[in-house]
């Protein structure tokens, strides 16, 4: 194999082997600055503050902050984020409820008293829309797809706490034709690194493997490439796959992230995603 200019791939790393490419969405697939987040929730506040009766500028403080402690919580629990729970508790903020303080936890029942489905059923859809639309995809990626599901099986593994904003998001970019799958932590109910969720990665290469009449791609055939150290190649590592580590990202991004450990070995450290065809052989 020759690697490209910025690629690290150590000796041994059994690439050849490789059947199957799963992909990390955000900061991996999609960057996720903080200007480009900050934009989506302002869109998404402009159409939801008026339907809810609140002010513009204390629902975004409230969002934010939400947003921060559900990462808090959430995250080392392995659980996935969850939006309804957010547009929950900043309603609740909102008309009168006072957030938890010295770390004690949402009383969640007593939240969502202060809003209905309806309520929360529409800003979940409003910020889907507005992610979709307001973060573009990078038009590299297109043809990255297209070259790289010319020798492998590509899904989508990613750590998002609204599925259906994957779903929409990969539509309109044109890239749902390369995949066999989307597996999102929403869907899957926990997050990577827990093994649970490649699981379930395996279990739908297998489904796609059997429509197509062909043999399910092995634990050992699988590359997970990501940027989220402990989610993406510690996680990958466990389940007996290889992983890629993508070092840029954002440096604003206010997804969750964490750096080398020295617990594993990835089998490919790249600079930018559109060097992983190279490191590949393609």
């Amino acid at each position: 194999m020759t690697s490209s200019p910025g690629v690290m791939a150590p000796s041994g790393a059994g690439l050849a082997a490789i059947r199957a490419i799963t992909l990390d969405f955000g900061n991996t697939l999609a960057p996720v600055p903080a200007t480009g987040l900050r934009a989506v929730v302002e869109a998404m506040t402009d159409r939801v503050a008026g339907p809810f009766g609140v002010e513009r500028e204390p629902f975004v403080v409230a969002w934010r902050e939400e947003r921060d402690r559900q990462f808090r919580e959430d995250v080392p629990q392995f659980r996935e984020a969850d939006m309804a729970i957010r547009f929950a508790r900043v309603l609740a903020r909102l008309r009168g409820t006072p957030p938890p303080t010295g770390g004690l936890p949402w009383d969640d029942v007593a939240a969502a008293g202060r809003s209905t489905a309806d309520e929360i059923g529409f800003g979940v859809e409003v910020y889907s829309r507005a992610f979709v639309d307001g973060l573009p995809p990078d038009p590299t990626v297109e043809p990255l797809l297209s070259q790289l599901a010319s020798r492998f099986r590509l899904a989508v593994l990613s750590n998002w706490p609204i599925a259906a904003s994957i779903d929409a998001y990969v539509d309109a970019a044109g890239w749902a034709r390369h995949f066999d799958a989307l597996v999102v932590s929403q869907r899957v109910g926990t997050i990577k690194p827990d093994v649970r969720i490649f699981r379930a990665a395996e279990a739908a290469f297998a489904q796609a493997a059997a429509r197509r009449g062909e043999a399910a791609p092995r634990p050992s055939e699988i590359l997970h490439v990501g940027d989220d150290w402990a989610a993406d190649v510690v996680g990958a590592s466990r389940a007996g796959w290889h992983a890629a580590w993508l070092r840029n990202r954002p440096a604003d991004s206010p997804l969750p992230d964490s750096m080398p450990d020295g617990s594993v070995t990835p089998a490919l450290v790249l600079e930018d995603l559109d060097e992983l065809a190279g490191a590949l052989g393609l």
